[in-house]
């Protein structure tokens, strides 16, 4: 497998990664906004989604990343 190959491979892998991490957030604010309504804490809701929103951001900037290295 060429170089190229290997990064679009690597590059629909990384989107695949924000894809998920998308649903996965948007789940997690539904959540918190339901324990919100319901008056229950929310704090660990909270705190989870805060590290979805992070690793959402590291896949990003990978995708990115990868999508900069196949541009040149």
């Amino acid at each position: 497998m060429d170089d190229r190959a290997m990064l679009m491979e690597r590059l629909a892998m990384a989107e695949r990664h924000v894809t998920v991490g998308e649903h996965h957030i948007e789940r997690q604010r539904r959540v918190v906004a339901e324990r919100r309504r319901q008056g229950l804490d929310s704090q660990g809701a909270v705190e989870l989604l805060m590290r979805f929103e992070r690793m959402q951001a590291m896949h990003v900037a990978g995708r990115d990343r990868l999508r900069a290295e196949l541009d040149q």
